[in-house]
């Protein structure tokens, strides 16, 4: 099983996770912000992995802190769990329907970090969320996981239906990406013979 496990603790934020790429969608989540709490739920779910994740972190400021170290915690344990990355398919790409919304997100495993966000997300806030750290989340995720990310908004005029769109069409790229292909389980899907 492709499995790690971490701890990440800073004067602002204390984290541990658990993370098997190799999952069943199952999921313990309690980061002190209930709204990511809801997508990182739809993310293990749709993605199929098997996420714990807590986070302590200072709230009361706002949530800035705990969403961006949350994605670079999660996203060091995508690439740790990853290894040398042999016999995946290191490509996934989905265009996902959210009632009105319809997201789509490719991703490429390739060992450099880039992220394109295009999403036109219509308020500020979906309840106490700030809106605009959808993007911090995904931001610290690629710069960890050392991957491509592109998420673009084909439709939509709901913030949480476009949000919550973002989540389950990553997690359905991630996990094909992720997976292995049983025809080539000890290759390195690169020219090169390695992903860095």
């Amino acid at each position: 099983m492709r499995t790690f496990e971490l701890t990440r603790k800073t004067a602002e934020t204390a984290i541990s996770l658990s993370l098997s790429l190799d999952g069943d969608g199952t999921s313990r989540i309690d980061t002190g912000c209930g709204f990511l709490d809801h997508m990182l739920t739809l993310l293990a779910k749709h993605g199929r992995f098997s996420l714990t994740l807590n986070c302590k972190g200072d709230t009361n400021v706002d949530d800035h802190h705990t969403v961006e170290d949350i994605g670079i915690a999660l996203g060091s344990a995508f690439r740790q769990a990853l290894g040398a990355k042999a016999g995946i398919r290191r490509y996934g790409s989905a265009i996902l329907p959210m009632d009105e919304a319809l997201i789509l997100s490719a991703v490429d495993l390739s060992g450099r970090s880039h992220l394109s966000f295009d999403l036109q997300i219509p308020t500020e806030k979906v309840g106490s969320f700030d809106t605009e750290l959808v993007q911090e989340f995904w931001l610290g995720f690629v710069r960890q996981t050392q991957c491509t990310l592109h998420l673009k908004q084909l439709a939509g005029q709901n913030a949480h239906h476009i949000i919550e769109g973002c989540f389950k069409s990553a997690a359905v790229s991630l996990r094909t990406a992720v997976s292995i292909d049983p025809q080539f389980a000890d290759d390195i899907p690169s020219t090169k013979g390695v992903l860095e």
